[in-house]
C-alpha cells in the first residue's frame, strides 16, 4: 500500500497552527495508539459494538508484528489489485461520478495514483471533470452534496402529481420535455448508453465479479450517467412513464414521431428490475438484495450511522415498487401476471409486518413518520388492502392524533435520530410547531384511506393554503430528508 506524506509538515507554521487550534492537549503529547475508539460523545449514535473493537485491536497487532510481514504484503498486494480494478469497473459505470461523494473522492485518489501522480491521464482527467456534479453554490459559499442531484426522483414525483390533477394536457410542453427526459434516463435502455463501455459491465459474468445488482430498465435517483438503479426510483419512474401515456401531447408526439418511444420491452425490463430487487422477506431494498445478516451489524465500524452493514427493506422503496408493479399490470394484464401478483401479495404482508403497534411506519429516507405512513398506506392501499381494514385504520388514527392545532403535522430530525415521533420537531423552522412537507405527506396518506374526519383533512389543507407563498411556491423550512437514521 501507499500513504501521502506531506514532507514538510513538522516545519510548516500553518500545520503548527492547526495542530494547536484542533487538539484540546499539545499535538506531540498524544498517544495515538490510545484514539482507536475515542469518538465525541454527540456523535456517537451507533457505538461500536465489543467485537468491532477487539476485531480493531487484532488487525493492529497484524500490521504490526514482524513474523507475518511477508504473508501480509503478499495478501495485501492481491486486495490492493482488486480493489484498483474494482474502482476501476465503478468509475467506467458511472461515467467517473460513482454512486456518491464520499467514494468519488477515494476513487479519484486511487486513480490518480494508479496513474503515478500524473495528472494529464486520461483516468485522472475524466476523474476531475465529474468533481462539478457534486458542488452547490448556497447562498453561504460552495458545499459538497450527499449525491449528483435527484433530478428523475423530483421529476417522477411532480409529473404524477400534475397527472393525478388532470393537468397534463393543459402544459403539454413540459409533459413531452418530461417524456424525453424519463426516456433518455432509463439506465442502460438507450442507444447512446448502450455503445458505452458502461454496457459490457451489465454482462452476467462482470456483475457477479463486481457484486453489481442488474442495471438495465431501471430508473436512477439522479441522472442516466450515474448508473445506478435504485429499486424506489425505478418505481416511480416507471408509474411517471405510465401516466404519460395517456397525455394527449405525449401520443400525438410518439405519432407524428417528435418523441422517442419506451417501447413495452423497456417497460418489461424495468418491471423485470423491480421482481429481482424483492427480498425474501417480502420488502425491497435499496440498491441492492439483502445478501447478508443482521449480526453483521456488529462488524459496523463507523459511529456515526446505524443500520448500514446490509440492504434492508424498506417501507418507502416496497410501496414504490408494488405500486408501480400494480399500475403495469392494470395496463399490460398478461406480462409475468402471477410473478406479479405473488410479489405484491408478498410486499403487503411486509407492509403489515413493518407497522408499528401505534398504527405508524418508521421512515428511513425522510423525517419521519409522516412520510413514511403515506408510503405504508399508498402502497397497502394499491395492494388491494381496504380502506377499513385495520392497518389503515391504525394508521389514520395515529396521524390524526398528531395534528397541530393549526391544522397541519410537524416533525423533524429528531423522529429518525430517536426512532420516536418529534412532537415539537418543528417549533423551530416551522410554523407553530406545523411544517409544509410534513402536512403534505400527512394529507396524502389520510386522504388515500378516506379518512372518516373530513374536518381534519379539510383543516390541513387550509393549513397549506395558507402557507403558499404569492409565487404558488411553499416556504423553505426544515431539513426532510434523512438516511442512515443520522445523516
Amino acid at each position: 500500500g501507499s500513504r501521502f506524506i506531506y514532507s514538510k509538515a513538522e516545519s510548516d507554521p500553518l500545520i503548527a497552527e492547526l495542530r494547536k487550534e484542533l487538539y484540546c492537549e499539545p499535538y506531540e503529547t498524544i498517544e495515538w495508539g490510545e484514539t482507536r475508539n475515542m469518538v465525541a460523545p454527540m456523535d456517537n449514535y451507533s457505538p461500536l459494538p465489543s467485537v468491532m473493537k477487539c476485531l480493531q485491536n487484532v488487525l493492529a497487532i497484524y500490521e504490526s508484528l514482524p513474523i507475518i510481514q511477508p504473508l501480509k504484503n503478499f495478501v495485501r498486494k492481491a486486495g490492493l489489485r482488486f480493489c484498483v480494478e474494482y474502482m476501476a469497473a465503478e468509475d467506467l459505470q458511472t461515467n467517473y461520478i460513482d454512486i456518491g461523494p464520499v467514494n468519488k473522492a477515494l476513487n479519484m485518489i486511487s486513480a490518480y495514483h494508479a496513474a503515478d501522480s500524473n495528472l494529464k491521464h486520461p483516468t485522472v482527467i475524466n476523474h476531475m471533470m465529474r468533481v462539478v456534479d457534486y458542488l452547490w453554490l448556497a447562498e453561504d459559499g460552495m458545499k459538497m452534496k450527499g449525491y449528483n442531484g435527484s433530478q428523475c426522483w423530483d421529476t417522477s414525483f411532480a409529473i404524477q402529481a400534475v397527472s393525478e390533477c388532470h393537468l397534463m394536457d393543459e402544459f403539454p410542453s413540459m409533459s413531452t420535455k418530461v417524456w424525453s427526459y424519463l426516456e433518455r434516463t432509463q439506465i442502460l435502455s438507450t442507444e447512446t448508453s448502450q455503445a458505452t463501455v458502461a454496457y459490457e459491465y451489465e454482462s452476467e459474468a462482470y456483475r457477479g465479479k463486481f457484486y453489481r445488482h442488474l442495471s438495465k430498465g431501471g430508473w436512477p435517483f439522479s441522472t442516466s450517467a450515474h448508473g445506478w438503479p435504485i429499486s424506489d426510483c425505478t418505481g416511480e419512474g416507471l408509474k411517471a412513464v405510465l401516466a404519460l401515456t395517456k397525455c394527449r401531447a405525449v401520443t400525438k408526439g410518439l405519432k407524428d414521431g417528435s418523441l422517442k418511444p419506451i417501447d413495452e420491452t423497456r417497460l418489461h425490463d424495468a418491471v423485470n428490475v423491480l421482481l429481482k430487487y424483492q427480498n425474501e422477506d417480502g420488502g425491497w431494498p435499496t440498491y441492492e438484495n439483502n445478501r447478508g445478516f443482521g449480526w453483521f451489524e456488529q462488524l459496523n465500524p463507523s459511529e456515526v450511522f446505524g443500520d448500514i452493514m446490509i440492504d434492508y427493506s424498506y417501507v418507502e422503496c416496497s410501496m414504490a415498487a408494488m405500486t408501480a408493479m400494480a399500475d403495469f399490470h392494470k395496463m399490460y394484464p398478461s406480462h409475468r401476471k402471477e410473478e406479479i401478483k405473488h410479489s405484491v401479495e408478498k410486499g403487503r404482508d411486509f407492509l403489515k409486518s413493518l407497522q408499528r403497534p401505534d398504527g405508524s411506519w418508521y421512515g428511513s429516507w425522510a423525517c419521519c413518520f409522516c412520510y413514511a405512513c403515506w408510503f405504508g398506506v399508498e402502497g397497502l392501499i394499491q395492494a388491494g388492502e381496504p380502506t377499513a381494514s385495520p392497518a389503515i385504520q391504525k394508521a389514520c388514527s395515529f396521524l390524526l392524533s398528531h395534528q397541530r392545532p393549526n391544522g397541519g403535522w410537524g416533525e423533524d430530525f429528531t423522529s429518525s435520530y430517536d426512532k420516536d415521533y418529534a412532537e415539537n420537531g418543528m417549533d423551530a423552522y416551522g410554523d407553530e410547531g406545523s411544517g409544509v412537507v410534513n402536512t403534505g405527506w400527512a394529507l396524502l396518506a389520510l386522504s388515500l384511506a378516506k379518512c372518516d374526519d373530513v374536518m381534519a383533512v379539510r383543516r390541513g389543507i387550509q393549513y397549506l393554503m395558507k402557507r403558499q407563498l404569492p409565487s404558488g411556491d411553499w416556504p423553505q423550512e426544515g431539513i426532510v430528508g434523512v438516511f442512515n437514521r443520522s445523516c
